[in-house]
C-alpha cells in the first residue's frame, strides 16, 4: 500500500483536520470556503483509503472513532508544527495597524470612547479595529492577520489563548418614560414576557434568552415563555429599543453605566448578577510585544472602569 503523502492525501487529511476539529461536515466547509459536500467526499476518500472508518454519522451530528481520535490528534499537531515553523520562517511585512477584531457591541460602548487614550499613550501603535462576530480559531487569525480579539464569551478556545480583561455584571434597565407608563412594574415578579427585550445572540453557542433566565433564575422569579419578548442580535440594539421606552433590556454593566448616570435608564428592580461570560482578550500562544501594549492597556482600562461600576452597584445590590 502506497502510504506517501501524495496531494490527494494531504487534501483529504485536510478536510478531516477541520470536520473533526468542528465536529460538522457543514462548519468545516465553511471554514474551507468549500461545499458541505466536498468535504463530505473528501473525508470518505480517506476513509477509504485507510479502508477504517474514521466518523460514526447520524442525522444530528458526527462522533470520531476511536482510529478517527488518533489520526486526528495526530494531524492537529503536525498542522500546527507546520504552522509555527511558517510562522518563525517568515519575514514579517512592514508594520502595519495592529489589528484587533472586537465584538460590536462592546466596540461600541465601551472600547470607542477610551480609544483616545491609548492613541495618546501608544502614538507609535496603529491599532484598526475590526467590529465583527466571526468565530475565532488561530487559522484564520493567520490568516487575516489579527494580532488579538476582544470578545463576550465564557472563553473556551482550543487554540487560543483567553486572557480574562473585564467581568460582567446583569441587570434590568428601562427608561424613566417606560416605568411611568407601567407603574405596575414594582418587582421582578411583576414582569411579563412581552416587555422582555433580549439579545438573542450573546455570545456564540448562548441560547436566544441567555441572559433574562440567567438574571431571572438567580432572582428567584420564574417567567415562562421568554421567547415572547423582542430578539435584537446586538446588547446594544436591545439597549437602544430601552432607551426609546419599547421595553425592558437585560443590560450589561460596561455597556449601559454612562446611560445610568445620566439618567437615560434606571433600575426598576435591584440585585446585579454576575454573568457567566466575561470579556476575554484572546490571541495565540506567542504574543508581539505591540499586542502586549495593548493588553496593559486594556487591562488598566477595565480596573478603572471596575472601580466606577462597583461603586453604582453596590448601592444596588442592597436595596
Amino acid at each position: 500500500m502506497d502510504t506517501r503523502l501524495s496531494p490527494s492525501v494531504l487534501a483529504w487529511l485536510r478536510c478531516f483536520e477541520a470536520a473533526a476539529r468542528c465536529m460538522s461536515f457543514t462548519k468545516a466547509a465553511t471554514e474551507l470556503c468549500v461545499t458541505q459536500g466536498a468535504v463530505s467526499q473528501q473525508v470518505k476518500q480517506l476513509e477509504g483509503w485507510l479502508q477504517r472508518p474514521l466518523f460514526l454519522r447520524s442525522p444530528r451530528s458526527l462522533v470520531l472513532t476511536p482510529e478517527g481520535q488518533w489520526l486526528a490528534s495526530v494531524v492537529r499537531e503536525s498542522f500546527q508544527a507546520i504552522e509555527g515553523t511558517l510562522v518563525q520562517l517568515r519575514i514579517p511585512p512592514a508594520a502595519g495597524p495592529l489589528a484587533l477584531s472586537c465584538a460590536p457591541s462592546f466596540a461600541m460602548g465601551w472600547l470607542t470612547p477610551r480609544l483616545g487614550d491609548f492613541y495618546r499613550s501608544h502614538p507609535d501603535i496603529g491599532l484598526r479595529v475590526i467590529g465583527e462576530f466571526h468565530a475565532l480559531d488561530r487559522e484564520r487569525m493567520a490568516r487575516d492577520e489579527v494580532a488579538a480579539a476582544l470578545r463576550y464569551d465564557l472563553g473556551r478556545y482550543q487554540d487560543l489563548v483567553a486572557i480574562e480583561i473585564l467581568d460582567e455584571w446583569l441587570l434590568p434597565v428601562a427608561s424613566p418614560a417606560f416605568l411611568a407608563a407601567h407603574p405596575q412594574l414594582r418587582s421582578a415578579a411583576d414582569l411579563r414576557p412581552e416587555l422582555l427585550l433580549h439579545d438573542s445572540s450573546a455570545w456564540d453557542g448562548a441560547g436566544p434568552c441567555e441572559e433574562w433566565a440567567h438574571w431571572l433564575r438567580h432572582t428567584g422569579v420564574e417567567l415562562p415563555g421568554l421567547e415572547q419578548g423582542h430578539h435584537f442580535n446586538l446588547s446594544l440594539l436591545a439597549q437602544g429599543a430601552a432607551l426609546a421606552g419599547q421595553g425592558i433590556a437585560i443590560g450589561r454593566a460596561a455597556l449601559v453605566l454612562d446611560e445610568l448616570a445620566a439618567g437615560r435608564l434606571v433600575v426598576p428592580f435591584g440585585l446585579p448578577v454576575r454573568s457567566r461570560a466575561s470579556y476575554h482578550f484572546v490571541c495565540p500562544m506567542q504574543r508581539t510585544a505591540r499586542a502586549e501594549n495593548v493588553l496593559a492597556w486594556l487591562t488598566a482600562q477595565a480596573a478603572r472602569f471596575r472601580v466606577q461600576r462597583d461603586a453604582l452597584l453596590q448601592p444596588l445590590a442592597l436595596a
